[in-house]
């Protein structure tokens, strides 16, 4: 029953958090706002779920499961390497609020 109840809150945390990042994704303005939703909120989301699942697959006696390790490793590693990509390419091609800077004043 602990387990159970300790799976269900924390798939419920998880799905919150991914559900928030999802929302956040497609209502917020501009390209790197639009970053803050999947790389923070949608990640420990995912990293919830993915702790559910260890502790299901774990508290029901076949062993430890680490595959899930694994995948939120992986996910720590690789979510902020991207980010910084599609931010640097954001900016290199000037997709902030919608708008273009205003020209440099001339000397």
């Amino acid at each position: 029953m602990i387990l159970e109840l300790a799976v269900s809150a924390l798939v419920l945390a998880g799905a919150g958090f991914a559900l928030l990042g999802s929302i956040g994704l497609a209502r917020f303005p501009d390209l790197l706002t639009r970053l803050h939703g999947p790389s923070k909120a949608t990640t420990l989301g995912i990293g919830a779920l993915l702790l559910a699942s260890m502790v299901w697959f774990s508290g029901r006696g076949d062993g430890v499961s680490l595959h899930e390790l694994l995948i939120t490793l992986f996910l720590v590693i690789t979510t902020p390497v991207s980010a910084l990509f599609i931010a640097k390419a954001g900016r290199r091609a000037d997709h902030t609020a919608g708008t273009h800077p205003p020209p440099p004043p001339r000397p």
